[in-house]
């Protein structure tokens, strides 16, 4: 499998408003303060306040680029861009190509740069790899590890419920990627959903999409924005307080009893009541108590794995490291759970061809 480039790469806090706003697009480069793109690839590079041209990026050897794969289809749209699947012409192996047109607006740029420079940093089993970036004809073209099985929400539209079980079985794998995002990267996803949640052949389950992710500079530090999916959002999002690690768990927590009921657990927006419905699924959740697990449904060990993510005061909450910890993980261990023979012949079918 082609490596990530094989150069150091630093991650830092970001720099103030003022060093954000500065991008260059200069001979088809794209610079954001110390990340440097161009259709050589990425590098991480020391900030040069002068205004002399950024310096080239060399090709890397045995580093994949953009002239290595050949195009299959499209498997994905959403609002940055479209998702194709790429194969490489020379080992035949699969990858996820995402292209995000260049934004005009300021705000779109830094969260495009954010994305880059934490998918750039991030090296974990749990984690969509990237492998490459590349900027050329004002869009970026990034290589992602491609997750033959789609996401949970295929998988859920699909399978409609998934069992205890099996749940368990991917609880463990997405709480292995929140501790090395929270305790290890200082990262908080801040959009995790369904959607967000990729699975493959193999039984693996992999978190992904950090366009709106927070890099915070400890596992104490707040972020403040409002971005993300405002239904899998914590209720100290919706209020003027800060917040941290902990609203991703509420998240999950939310994903977590979805796929065990089939249903989201608060009333879903109707596509044309607006902003009208959002305000009320807002309210919904600031001021109506979590929502739970049946206890005539479901297992005490799950109704507690639930009711620790779902707790309104942030405090009250359990970490990813300490959900790690919690009995629901271990507890079909001795079933020996096979993911991969659930997500390949009960799940969604596996991207063909």
């Amino acid at each position: 499998m082609p490596n990530k480039g094989g150069f150091s790469l630093r991650l830092d806090v970001p720099p103030d408003e003022v060093s954000l706003a500065k991008f260059l697009t200069q001979s088809g480069t794209f610079r954001h303060g110390d990340l440097l793109v161009n259709m050589d690839g990425i590098r991480i590079v020391s900030q040069n306040t002068s205004d002399a041209p950024p310096p080239p990026i060399k090709p890397i050897d045995n580093q994949i680029s953009l002239s290595d794969v050949d195009t299959i289809k499209v498997i994905g749209k959403g609002s940055g861009g479209l998702v194709q699947l790429v194969q490489h012409k020379w080992t035949n192996q699969f990858f996820a190509l995402k292209v995000i047109q260049m934004n005009i607006e300021e705000s779109a740029r830094k969260q495009t740069a954010q994305e880059l420079k934490i998918n750039q940093s991030l090296e974990c089993p749990y984690v969509v790899a990237c492998y490459q970036c590349f900027y050329q004809n004002e869009a970026f073209s990034i290589i992602l590890e491609y997750m033959d099985g789609g996401s949970l929400l295929d998988l859920l539209g699909k399978v409609k419920t998934i069992p205890e079980e099996y749940l368990a079985a991917i609880c463990k794998q997405v709480v292995n990627g929140l501790c090395y995002l929270h305790h290890e990267k200082h990262i908080i996803h801040r959009d995790l959903k369904p959607s967000n949640l990729l699975i493959n052949h193999r039984g693996e389950v992999k978190i992904t999409d950090f366009g709106v992710s927070a890099i915070v500079a400890s596992t104490s530090a707040n972020a403040y924005s409002s971005v993300g999916t405002y239904c899998y959002m914590a209720p100290e999002r919706f209020s003027e307080e800060n917040y941290n690690a902990k609203s991703d768990i509420w998240s999950f927590g939310l994903v977590v009893l979805e796929c065990a009921t089939g249903q989201f657990p608060y009333p879903v927006p109707g596509k044309d009541e607006g902003w009208f419905n959002m305000f009320a699924i807002m309210q919904a959740i600031m001021d109506q108590p979590p929502p739970s697990a049946s206890s005539e449904d479901f297992s005490p060990e799950f109704c507690s794995f639930i009711s620790s993510c779902l707790q309104k005061d942030p405090k009250a909450r359990l970490s990813a490291q300490q959900l790690m910890e919690h009995p629901f993980l271990s507890m079909y261990d001795d079933l020996h759970i096979d993911l991969a023979s659930y997500f390949s012949n009960d799940g969604s079918p596996l991207t063909t061809l």
